[in-house]
């Protein structure tokens, strides 16, 4: 039977992507406002966290997916297949994964055999893992010929993001090494991106079109390009306008598009866009 893959819902693979997959399914994480709870991609849209995210005056909160659903999810599946690869986002930045190890530990059968990988990323650099997974699965590979894939690092390179204020990541305390950003952050926009498992410095620009230009020159600097996405917090005419020039490089009927869900956007705020790029050389 296929590998049938779970991810984690700061990949922003959102529910359509995954259904159109297949073989992809999500467990979404919790945003709260207060005491209110919402469950990341499925309970609040992206444009009404962002308009919360800027005017409410409760700072929003995250917490991992919650265990009896992440359970009900895997133990569905292990009646359909013997073979589950549950990938999560860096364990620097969520205890997913180590509620995963739970599940797997729970579950795991002689008739099922569960495995957890820490991609060590977030957003959709993280998500396109579960798209080569699901590519694979569906030609016939098994777990083990996915997860040897999936641990070369020299198949992929983690995405880019422009930010318009490190503000929210540094309230919400994940800033990590991009901290030696903030003493220019009022001048400046800054690029990071995720180095091991944290989220960490790339460069600064002065100016939103700087920005947009570093991330057209990041992808079409890379070789071999297996996958391409886009993806904004607040602006798809901004990640359009990036889409349209990128088809200069890549097929842009093929580049994946998506959405910064509302748990990564508690760090990256409003105005954001990333460019993450697949490269096989």
């Amino acid at each position: 039977m296929n590998v049938q893959i779970v991810i984690d819902s700061t990949s922003d693979i959102t529910p359509q992507m995954a259904k159109a997959m297949g073989n992809v399914h999500i467990m979404p994480l919790t945003v709260s406002f207060g005491n209110e709870h919402f469950q990341d991609g499925i309970d609040i849209t992206p444009e009404t966290f962002y308009t919360r995210l800027v005017h409410d005056s409760n700072v929003p909160t995250t917490t991992q997916p919650l265990p009896g659903y992440v359970m009900e999810l895997v133990s569905r599946l292990s009646k359909e297949t013997d073979q589950i690869l549950i990938l999560t986002l860096s364990q620097k930045l969520s205890g997913t994964y180590q509620s995963a190890l739970y599940t797997k530990k729970t579950l795991e059968s002689p008739s099922c055999r569960i495995e957890v990988l820490d991609t060590q990323l977030t957003t959709l650099g993280h998500g396109l893992r579960a798209v080569r997974a699901s590519d694979m699965a569906k030609e016939g590979a098994n777990l083990d010929q996915i997860l040897e894939e999936l641990r070369k690092p020299h198949n992929y390179l983690a995405g880019v993001m422009y930010f318009d204020t490190l503000k929210y990541l540094a309230r919400g305390g994940r800033i990590g090494k991009a901290q030696s950003l903030l003493g220019a952050m009022l001048s400046f926009k800054p690029i990071i991106t995720v180095q091991d498992g944290e989220v960490s410095p790339v460069t600064r620009v002065r100016s939103h079109q700087a920005g947009m230009d570093y991330l057209y020159n990041y992808a079409a600097s890379r070789k071999n390009i297996r996958y391409l996405g886009v993806e904004h917090a607040n602006t798809p005419e901004v990640a359009e306008s990036l889409i349209d020039r990128l088809g200069s490089i890549f097929p842009k009927e093929k580049i994946i598009r998506s959405r910064i869900g509302p748990v990564i956007g508690t760090s990256i705020g409003p105005n954001a866009v990333c460019v993450v790029a697949w490269a096989d050389a």
